[in-house]
């Protein structure tokens, strides 16, 4: 079996697909292991270009036997071998006989052994990968087979592999000798004994050794005529930390070789039962008192030239504004009368302060900051004021420090401070908040040659020190010499629940922990936290080796909801960290990368970056997310110094090139719609026992609390709030024919739900498979509660499964915030499956919600918004005459005439688009995003989604009138010019190379970039590119969707003219007047209830300035501060001149 050529082991689905397209010939065959039922595998058989999947099932006795067409006789074998020889026969109840074995491909003898990485050896007698469906190999007891496993699993914190070697040895050979020995009385273990002594041999001579020099040189100090004190030795050997350690170290060992044989004779009396290790409870104490917050100032810039003093009070919750040169302030603001911070985007120094004067009018004021970080500074310490000074029970908001280090196997120095508060180089926090305690600490090494304990209370006690808080372990996973620790604030611990460790081995054969990841997994109230630290393959040349230890650990890694574990481990988390070593280096020569770094010229280094390379590929990591580098290389720094790198290592092999790169790198991947922002992101200068920096990000974090309904849940069905979907469409990247269902997860559902099979199905294009259901086939969801609040901040997981074979063809999340309402909403996302994309997903739903549940509340991190401000110049848009007002409309603009095309160009194929787009000059490649360029992500303004309005359509029309959104209606292609992104989509796709196996997806991706090179010729009327390289990046940055036709239409919003000086003109587009209003809402930092007030009627200024409380809460401002502000702005605006109101009404 271990030798079959055709047993693929545990390769992926779209793997084995991919191999019987290479193939090519019918009968093409391969076994893998099957995804969906533990123990059985899949037999991958090619026929007329589709691949058709068999499952081979073992039965009670380990017989195994293939699920076939109902009426053909199964047949059971005791191996894979005799089942296959047999199915290379006719008439069996498959398509075809299997005729063209396909082999796996030839692995390396040694892909993981570069010096740092060869300590292990595969231990004796290792089992093979198919010895589960045979039975225990022979001469091996059962007993021994478990000991085999407890020593795979419970040598977590040595990487001393030659131990290793010994005890699996004693397994292997000796331990049923000792058995025998123990039957018949003895209870001397004798071969154990033999064991432990040749395997302590070194460590006899090393102590030996050691302590004859320490007795010599005591005699050295000794009076002459005294003899040596042992009490004096023992004052002299405690006085260094390094020798207090070596006692430590000693003392254990003296216990353990003291101890161990009685537990191993209590342990085999006992029948070797497993046992689980656990962290001793600690008694609860009252939490030490913590340093309370000093004052801060910054020194800002008010109007054009005033200089003035903001002073921010966390502890008594005021902000004061002194201006220069006065004694006492200006004013003072209670935190309570704050409505809103308004960072600016275009000046990344300046903010806006809206707050309440008294009860009818209410006052902004802009700040200039000296720097973005000052600026920063002064946000997050008024975030921090109105969460010490909130009523709320439970956090909306927490920060979560995420750390990693390779230690080099070296001991820490005595002071970790620089990095456990954020502090060195790169995107780093101001010095007045950098000691402000974070909510969560998550501590990931590498090489840490410490003990476990040990390292625990090492970091307990350097943040007591640093924030005189008595953190709380959460959780310790370790992999040999792989650590993870999570500790989180005493007041948090008990909002901690369903705690989850596991790790992964990828060493040699993934069989050794010296290489591979732990995890730690857990809610935090209603929000799921996963955090993954990883030591992946070293060497420049494995790039391909690491791809495929994440692949592996992602497999592998056992975390989060039990009923999730079908799922993408991307998916089964609110949020999900990804950090460690993960080892991959720079492309470059040794001599440019040490110039490039000398001149702080890191762009030039991140284009060759082997991670962002791959991920550019969409080879590992997609959709995850990263902080801008700004910090020089992590690794290979020569010890003791940050100096100088030291790139050459000599080796007995020779002479080997380590180039300076960033191993050491901290990556995310939250749900959508949901809050999460990385304030810093750097590694520390001062630490430098190892020859890699410690790496530090620190993150703002929104989480949900475990939701009590104010109200007692109605039976009737009006008073339940339920999903409903009226069509999905589905497009996987298979050679497959099956027939699909859709699996249903939530944590707002009682249990999972699943669809009937898809009612359409086409695979025309070769490599794909298209499928659709209507509303008849797919279930309503029943969330188990009904209030708005709660479903704001659900998710629903969804899972594309075969009907025959049940495995998965991919997954993905959609967000029910931007759902909700009484009209169907269209989505559309991608679809994953063991950290590959494998298709994309689009449909229409909608969530309804009673009308006594649709109260909600502001969240503490919406209060911060940014104003989005034109980067053009007015005088850049073409004007003309104001438009007539259109007041009737057949449907909100928000629902398109027809459902909107695929935003993935990668399907664009299924669409009949034109491939005889015209390209720019260049081609495709002179637009594809250049390799060093880095992703910004632009912050977005947050605020609750709109309210279901139940109101009738627009005009009074059907909802299912022409073109409107009927049930089951036809995802067919928007006519040009009306793409709309959907709302809950993942569409930050970037530029990827990926694999051109299939044909189709192939050709997918040349239209992929026809469609980025097409709309540098639209945009003038005359099919000739708009000018300048400006006018080009505001043109590709909608590259994902399908390509509008040309449209003399000017493509700008409305001008600010107070921003620009000069009265603002109507702009010749249809959407007139809603940009106007929006570029209102966007002054106030509120433009995400746009769509809201347009969809509600709210699109004519002459108007808008009449609109009360009521009509703004159904037009879904839910927040009583936003709609406090908005009409606090209408009157001020009413009251003044027209010159001081110029964004209620723009000049004709």
């Amino acid at each position: 079996m271990a030798a079959a050529g055709w047993y693929h082991r545990d390769i992926s689905r779209v793997v084995a697909e991919d191999l019987l397209a290479k193939a090519g010939k019918d009968g093409c065959f391969l076994v893998r292991d099957s995804e969906s039922v533990s123990g059985a595998y899949a037999l991958c058989l090619l026929f007329q270009r589709h691949v058709h999947t068999y499952r081979i099932l073992p039965d009670d006795e380990g017989l195994l036997s293939v699920q076939t067409v109902q009426g053909i006789q199964a047949k059971c074998f005791r191996t894979l071998t005799d089942l296959v020889g047999a199915y290379q026969q006719p008439n069996n109840g498959l398509v075809t006989p299997l005729l063209y074995p396909v082999h796996r491909a030839r692995e390396a003898a040694d892909e993981d052994s570069d010096g740092d990485d060869g300590r292990g050896v595969v231990p004796a007698n290792a089992s093979p990968p198919g010895a589960r469906a045979g039975g225990a190999p022979a001469g091996r007891t059962p007993i021994s087979q478990q000991l085999h496993l407890r020593l795979q699993e419970q040598v977590h914190s040595s990487p001393a592999s030659d131990f290793m070697g010994f005890m699996a040895e004693y397994l292997t050979h000796h331990l049923q000798l000792d058995l025998e020995a123990l039957r018949n009385g003895n209870l001397q273990l004798r071969h154990l004994s033999t064991a432990l002594v040749t395997a302590c041999r070194g460590l006899h001579s090393e102590i030996d050794f050691t302590l004859a020099g320490l007795e010599t040189l005591a005699k050295v100090f000794d009076p002459p005529a005294s003899p040596r004190s042992p009490a004096r030795d023992q004052g002299l050997l405690a006085s260094d930390p390094d020798l207090e350690l070596l006692l430590s170290k000693i003392s254990a060992v003296n216990h353990l070789l003291s101890s161990l044989e009685k537990k191993v004779l209590r342990s085999l009396q006992e029948t070797v039962s497993k046992h689980n290790l656990a962290l001793p409870s600690v008694a609860p104490a009252p939490p030490p008192a913590t340093k309370p917050l000093a004052v801060q100032s910054f020194e800002v810039k008010v109007g054009k030239s005033q200089r003035a003093t903001l002073t921010v009070d966390v502890e008594s919750g005021t902000v004061a504004v002194t201006k220069k040169g006065g004694g006492t302030p200006e004013e003072t603001i209670p935190q309570d009368k704050i409505l809103q911070l308004i960072k600016y985007q275009s000046v990344q120094s300046k903010v806006r302060l809206v707050y309440d004067r008294d009860q009818h009018k209410s006052l902004s004021r802009d700040f200039v900051f000296p720097s973005a970080r000052k600026r920063e500074a002064f946000c997050q310490l008024l975030q921090l004021m109105k969460i010490q000074h909130s009523s709320l029970d439970e956090p909306d908001l927490i920060s979560v420090y995420v750390g990693t280090w390779n230690m080099g196997s070296t001991p820490p120095p005595r002071s970790l401070a620089s990095w456990l508060t954020s502090r060195g180089l790169g995107r780093t926090p101001d010095e007045t908040t950098a000691c402000i305690p974070h909510d969560i600490y998550v501590v990931g090494t590498q090489e840490n040659s410490l003990g476990d304990r040990e390292w625990v209370e090492f970091l307990r006690a350097s943040l007591k020190t640093l924030m005189a808080i008595d953190y709380r372990v959460v959780a310790l996973q370790c992999l040999w010499s792989i650590k993870i620790v999570v500790l989180v604030k005493p007041e948090h611990e008990r909002r901690i629940s369903h705690v989850n460790t596991s790790s992964v081995k990828t060493g040699i054969a993934n069989t050794l922990g010296n290489k591979g990841a732990v995890g730690v997994s857990f809610l935090f109230n209603g929000t799921s936290f996963g955090f993954v630290n990883c030591h992946l393959a070293s060497g420049s040349e494995k790039t391909h080796r690491r791809n495929q230890n994440y692949s592996d650990i992602l497999r592998s890694l056992v975390l989060g909801d039990k009923r999730l574990s079908a799922f993408d481990l991307t998916l089964r988390f609110t949020h999900l960290f990804w950090f460690g070593d993960l080892n991959y280096r720079l492309n470059m020569d040794v001599q440019d990368i040490l110039a490039h770094v000398t001149k702080r010229e890191f762009e030039a280094l991140l284009a060759v970056d082997q991670l962002n390379l791959e991920r550019e590929k969409s080879k590992v990591f997609l959709r995850f997310r990263e902080g801008d580098i700004s910090f020089p290389p992590t690794y290979r720094y020569e010890r003791g110094s940050r100096d100088n790198y030291i790139w050459q290592k000599f080796k007995t092999t020779g002479m080997r090139i380590n180039v300076p790169s960033w191993c050491d790198r901290i990556l995310w991947k939250s749900h959508p719609e949901t809050h999460v922002v990385c304030n810093s992101y750097g590694c520390t200068d001062d630490i430098v026992t190892s020859d890699h920096s410690p790496v530090f990000a620190t993150f703002e974090v929104g989480v949900t609390s475990q939701f009590v309904p104010k109200k007692v849940p109605g039976s009737s069905a009006e008073c339940l709030a339920c999903i409903e979907w009226e069509s999905i469409e589905v497009i996987v990247k298979t050679a497959s024919r099956s027939k699909c269902y859709i699996e249903f997860h939530s944590y707002c559902l009682e249990e999972p739900q699943r669809s009937g099979e898809n009612t359409s199905q086409s695979c025309d294009i070769p490599g794909f498979l298209k499928l659709g259901w209507s509303a008849k086939h797919l279930p309503v969801l029943h969330p188990i509660l009904s209030d708005l609040e709660y479903l704001g901040d659900q998710h629903l997981l969804l899972g594309i499964k075969g009907v025959e074979s049940c495995e998965s063809y991919g997954e993905c999340c959609i967000a029910m915030r931007s759902m909700i309402g009484s009209m169907a909403q269209q989505f559309e996302t991608f679809l994953f499956h063991r950290g590959e994309e494998t298709g994309s997903m689009r449909g229409w739903m909608k969530v309804r919600v009673p009308k006594d549940r649709r109260s909600t509340r502001e969240r503490l991190y919406e209060w911060i918004s940014f104003e989005e401000e034109d980067a053009e110049a007015a005088a850049d848009e073409p004007t003309c005459s104001k438009p007539p007002v259109h007041r009737l409309r057949s449907r909100p603009r928000s629902v398109p005439d027809a459902a909107s095309s695929y935003t993935n160009p990668a399907y664009f194929i299924f669409e009949g688009l034109p491939t005889t787009w015209a390209l720019a000059s260049g081609g495709p490649a002179a637009l594809r995003r250049p390799r060093g360029e880095r992703q910004t992500e632009t912050p977005r303004p947050r605020g609750p989604a709109p309210p279901p309005a139940e109101q009738e359509p627009w005009g009074g029309g059907p909802r299912s009138g022409a073109g409107g959104p009927g049930r089951g209606r036809q995802l067919s292609p928007l006519p040009a010019g009306r793409q709309k992104r959907p709302k809950s989509a993942v569409l930050e796709r970037e530029a990827a190379v990926g694999d051109c196996s299939l044909t189709a997806l192939h050709m997918a991706r040349c239209l992929s970039e026809l469609d980025r090179a097409a709309p540098e010729q639209r945009g003038r009327p005359d099919g000739t590119a708009a000018g300048g390289p400006k006018a080009q990046l505001r043109q590709t940055r909608s590259a994902l969707e399908p390509p509008p036709r040309g449209c003399p239409e000017a493509p700008g919003p409305a001008r600010d003219a107070r921003r620009h000086g000069r009265a603002t003109e109507w702009p010749c587009d249809r959407g007139d007047r809603s940009r106007s209003i929006g570029a209102w809402l966007s002054h106030l930092g509120l433009e995400q209830y746009k769509e809201g007030l347009y969809e509600n009627g709210w699109d004519d200024l002459e108007f808008f300035r009449d609109i009360t409380e009521q009509d703004l809460l159904e037009a879904g401002v839910l927040s009583p501060t936003h709609r406090k502000l908005i009409q606090a702005k209408l009157r001020e605006g009413t009251t003044g001149s027209p010159q001081q109101r110029p964004y209620l009404k723009p000049n004709a």
